[in-house]
């Protein structure tokens, strides 16, 4: 049976999209078999793994409502054994449209709880946010991974989306996890790259992955082309990182 890994920090330019899309490619060229959930309205990972999001006619928005089966939203993608649930801007009203429903915080995993059987991990890119939408996710997976860039404010609003993980353990799923705290966009020639790791690491120990993703030009550039970093430049150091993320989650759940 397969794990499903939420990615979520509520916040922005932390490296959730860059590690949802590579990680899911980094996983499918171990041979193992990925789905990807966009549940960010920007699309992000859609795009960056070459889907065209004007042209989604059924994806997480009409999985989320329920109005399409999970299986009719999966699209194939370049990089191998990946599939994607793309994401559409519409996906920004279902915070409105779930207010009033009924285990609103239930309906994604309602819909695609089956899917553990067909793939080896699902990973659901998670919104900039703590609502509904992110809510959702959470409550739908097995465990999180956190992303933490190492700048400045990184532990900012830490504690609150910690306090967001306990909240979701206490009342909607009891068996999410903290996969673990991955540190991105590391530059090893600058002091505050440096204190941030030994910040992160002096605090919370093991809950944070060995890998840590180095800051990358071409990790900044394969999105443009609708690639992962492992199509686009499997030679670089961003593949190298997100490799290496790969193996230590396959090790850590083998």
């Amino acid at each position: 049976m397969g794990k499903i890994i939420a990615i979520a920090n509520q916040k922005g330019g932390v490296g959730k999209t860059t590690t949802s899309v590579n990680l899911a490619a980094s996983l499918g060229a171990l041979e193992k078999k990925v789905l990807l959930i966009d549940a960010d309205p920007q699309a992000n990972a859609s795009s960056g793994l070459g889907i065209d999001v004007e042209g989604v006619e059924v994806g997480s928005y009409q999985l989320i409502e329920h109005s399409a089966k999970a299986e009719d939203c999966i699209i194939s993608t370049s990089a191998p054994h990946v599939d994607i649930i793309p994401a559409h801007i519409d996906l920004v009203a279902i915070e409105i449209e779930l207010v009033d429903k009924e285990e609103r915080e239930y309906m994604l995993k309602k819909a695609i709880h089956h899917l553990k059987d067909h793939y080896d991990y699902i990973l659901i890119d998670c919104a900039p946010s703590l609502g509904l939408l992110t809510l959702n996710a959470l409550t739908a997976s097995d465990s999180v991974i956190i992303p933490i860039q190492c700048e400045y404010f990184a532990l900012e609003g830490l504690g609150k989306l910690l306090n967001t993980i306990k909240s979701v353990q206490r009342i909607h799923n009891q068996d999410l996890d903290i996969e673990g705290m991955l540190l991105t966009m590391y530059d090893a020639r600058l002091r505050l790259s440096n204190q941030v790791v030994e910040e992160v690491q002096k605090h919370f120990s093991d809950m944070v992955f060995d890998t840590i993703i180095q800051r990358n030009v071409r990790l900044g550039e394969a999105p443009s082309y609708g690639e992962s970093i492992i199509n686009y430049d499997v030679s670089s150091k961003g593949a190298a990182n997100y490799l290496s993320l790969a193996k230590e989650i396959i090790k850590k759940n083998d």
